[in-house]
């Protein structure tokens, strides 16, 4: 990896910090930082504290997951190893598994036009539309089979399996979705044909100048055909588009950080996110 200036991983901090505060309330454990959501919605993590004054110990971490079972929350930790690089001897020694996920930022001068990667049309969610709330609900259920199935290898799941998954979403759901659509906190795209549905998705979630591309699935009987490349430089070239100067991603592998690459993505360090240690009979 080339030198990357301390500045970006302090932008980095920033962004992790800013983008549960509007939807979440933060308890504080030391060193770490719990974002617990209110209402509905997917589940926030703990994170260290930005302006703590020591690393995260043993101590804070057990204190984080007592207060996440009390609450019935998955007991999650994300950092970034280049800020915090204690917390990943801290975090195993305390009884977590960590994956270290390639962490990338985006080349814009090396990223493609999406029509060149696939023959599959590519789209921006619109919150206007009279079908986003059922587009929405695809792309939750397009990432559901997708990660069921991790990796890049093609597989059975599909359309029947996508159509499985698919829930009806309340009306605080789609009015978030809507929402952060369209002040630009967030950007969603899906791949498919009219005869096959969504096949492959995407999103991105902004603050201010600086944005995270998350969520890109594709089913794994449609693997192989670029999708996941192609929504990713739509999201990519969107968000430039949309003023934001520093888009960045995490890698489930060094085999999907492959892809990114592609797309014009370039690694600068290392995402750590930490769940309880699977427990061998």
């Amino acid at each position: 990896m080339d030198h990357v200036p301390a500045e970006l991983f302090d932008r980095l901090e920033r962004f992790y910090d800013a983008v549960p505060r509007d939807a979440a309330r933060a308890e504080e454990f030391g060193g770490l930082v719990l974002f617990v959501r209110e209402g509905a919605g997917w589940p926030f993590y703990a994170r260290p504290r930005r302006d703590a004054s020591r690393p995260p110990s043993v101590a804070d971490i057990d204190n984080v997951r007592a207060r996440q079972r009390e609450l019935g929350l998955p007991e999650a930790f994300e950092w970034v190893h280049e800020t915090t690089p204690d917390l990943l001897a801290v975090a195993r020694s305390a009884g977590l598994a960590v994956l270290e996920a390639p962490l990338l930022v985006l080349d814009p001068a090396a990223c493609p036009d999406p029509a060149g990667l696939t023959d599959v049309p590519v789209w921006l969610l619109d919150p206007a539309a009279p079908d986003f709330a059922a587009q929405v609900a695809a792309r939750r259920a397009v990432a559901a089979v997708g990660f069921s199935a991790p990796g890049t290898a093609r597989g059975d799941a599909g359309p029947a399996e996508r159509d499985a998954a698919i829930n009806e979403l309340d009306l605080a759901a789609v009015e978030e979705e809507a929402s952060r659509t369209a002040d630009g906190r967030r950007i969603s795209a899906l791949a498919g044909t009219p005869a096959e549905g969504a096949l492959a998705c995407g999103m991105a979630m902004r603050v201010d100048d600086v944005a995270e591309i998350a969520g890109v699935a594709t089913l794994p009987v449609a693997r192989g055909r670029g999708l996941g490349a192609a929504v990713t430089a739509t999201l990519a070239h969107a968000l430039r588009q949309a003023g934001t100067d520093l888009v960045f991603l995490s890698a489930g592998s060094e085999e999907i950080a492959r892809v990114y690459v592609r797309v014009g993505f370039r690694r600068i360090g290392t995402a750590c996110i930490a769940e309880p240690a699977a427990v061998l009979p």
